[in-house]
């Protein structure tokens, strides 16, 4: 089966998921717990919910713009903070990937308006596709955002080592950021600041832990599989990775002038191709299982 391949510029045809004279509710904080575990989520807008999923070792905060673009388009953005970043709190030791998806999962159910299109970025993907593999009744669909091919350059992990490390002289770093997350001509400066080195050392540890099979060769939503144009970690041969695996179910778009970091680089473009995918999915039932949600 072949995948279907979206351009980032497709119209948006399709009604908004809210209406069009309806203020939306104004960005805020609220925490959500489950079991020991505190989760701060950052929450605006009003429709159909979309969870923002963040990189290695940042927080939710690099999707600002897309968060908010999302929102005027009439979805409820959800971005959770990781364990360890903002006010979320809980136990560091042992975690794998299931825990934070177990951490999505409690997020989209307090929100109780059915099932979350998630958006992960880089590594924010693993959580997402961990999070459908574990929770597939709570997840609409999940997007890919800027996803790493299989396998990479060991190059590219020891460049993201050093963006990613305060400590590090500053022209080091920037460097680091052009070669591993930001296409030339972009601002990789913006990347300066936003890392939490600790939180990282414990997602990187979480991934390794968990095993790659249970969540990469999983597919139980549909996936919109959004590549940066001139991403390192996902060379264009290896555009159709996650199409040949899946098929049908995976849509394949790619977002020009982008690299790794992708959302502070092209933050419109995200917004537009996840919007224009988001559209083609089917409405999910209401609660009682008997209709669609308006």
């Amino acid at each position: 089966m072949r995948a279907r391949w979206a351009a980032v510029a497709l119209a948006l045809v399709l009604p908004a998921c809210a209406p069009a004279d309806a203020k939306p509710p104004a960005r805020a904080h609220q925490l959500v717990s489950h079991g020991a575990v505190t989760i701060d989520v950052v929450a605006e807008g009003a429709g159909l919910p979309v969870v923002l999923l963040p990189s290695l070792g940042r927080d939710s905060l690099d999707y600002d713009e897309v968060a908010a673009g999302l929102a005027g388009q009439g979805f409820r953005v959800l971005r959770p903070q990781p364990r360890g970043m903002g006010a979320s709190t809980g136990p560091m030791d042992g975690l794998t990937l299931h825990d934070y998806a177990d951490d999505v999962a409690a997020v989209i159910e307090q929100e109780n308006s059915g099932p979350a299109v998630l958006v992960g970025h880089a590594f924010g993907h693993f959580v997402a596709r961990m999070t459908a593999s574990d929770h597939s009744q709570l997840v609409r669909g999940v997007v890919v955002a800027a996803g790493a091919a299989r396998t990479y350059p060991d190059s590219l992990s020891a460049m993201v080592a050093i963006a990613a490390d305060p400590a590090r002289p500053e022209a080091d770093r920037l460097a680091a950021l052009r070669g591993a997350f930001f296409a030339p001509g972009n601002d990789p400066t913006v990347w300066l600041t936003g890392w939490h080195p600790d939180v990282r050392a414990v997602q990187k540890a979480a991934g390794d832990r968990t095993d790659k099979d249970s969540w990469w060769r999983v597919a139980p939503s549909p996936i919109l599989d959004l590549q940066a144009g001139d991403d390192p970690w996902r060379p264009p041969a290896t555009r159709t990775e996650l199409a040949d695996e899946f098929g049908e179910l995976v849509s394949v778009a790619v977002v020009p002038n982008s690299s790794h970091a992708l959302l502070p680089e092209q933050p419109a473009a995200v917004v537009d191709a996840i919007t224009a995918w988001i559209r083609t999915l089917p409405l999910p039932l209401d609660r009682t299982g008997t209709g669609a949600t308006p």
